[in-house]
């Protein structure tokens, strides 16, 4: 089964946090929209499909708080992140009574932001993303399990969560550095040769005897999950 890529608004009036966070979850292989007007992120929010928003407090024209609430009066249930420097514990319980699943204070590690969005859009995508196939390949993200035509393949908890991404954006070719920001949350390092090897081990585990082969290197590009044509 293939995932479609999970698409993220942010809401977010600071230059320069708003374009780092749009740069870094880019990276991290979604997509993206910014915004830095609450009336324009409102809009943006009841026109469009989004998986996850991330929402800054104070923001002009209107607030995170009265977007929150319009958002909610509206019907729509998507996963909501607060991130924002109010620190003050009755503006934590405020976002979370009116309905975010999450709040960050400002300043922010983004490795911790990012496994955030991912724990939520986990949350919201289990059932309809428990189990993904490629050929005789399959993978039980619920039970963790691994299996290829009905033989068990043990897996290390990297070699899993690379796995995982390489089924999700099965068929598209993966960059180095979106796996090293999505498997390892850290900025690829040219001199490194951690990807090479992590792929070498996971394709000796899920592709050496048996057929077909399914992790590809594309070279100069990256790496790609796909089942082979049939001649």
């Amino acid at each position: 089964m293939i995932a479609t890529t999970m698409k993220i608004l942010i809401v977010e009036d600071e230059s320069k946090t708003g374009d780092y966070l749009k740069q870094g979850l880019s990276e991290a292989g979604f997509i993206v929209d910014l915004c830095r007007d609450g009336l324009d992120g409102l809009q943006l929010a009841l026109s469009e499909s989004y998986d996850l928003l991330i929402l800054d407090v104070m923001l002009p024209g209107l607030d995170g708080w009265q977007l929150l609430q319009a958002l909610r009066k509206a019907g729509k249930d998507i996963p909501v992140i607060f991130l924002t420097a109010r620190d003050q514990v009755g503006d934590r319980v405020k976002g979370l009574e009116l309905g975010a699943d999450d709040y960050l204070i400002k300043p922010f590690s983004f490795a911790e932001l990012l496994a955030r969005v991912r724990t939520l859009l986990r949350r919201g995508k289990t059932t309809e993303l428990s189990v993904l196939t490629a050929a005789d390949l399959e993978m039980n993200i619920l039970k963790r399990k691994v299996t290829r035509s009905g033989e068990r393949i043990d897996l290390t908890a990297k070699e899993f969560i690379l796995l995982e991404l390489l089924l999700r954006r099965q068929g598209e070719v993966l960059p180095r550095s979106l796996i090293a920001s999505q498997v390892w949350d850290m900025n690829f390092d040219s001199d490194t040769n951690v990807i090479e090897v992590a792929v070498r081990r996971l394709r000796a585990k899920v592709d050496e005897g048996f057929s077909p082969r399914l992790i590809r290197t594309v070279r100069g590009m990256g790496y790609v999950l796909d089942v082979p044509d049939a001649d």
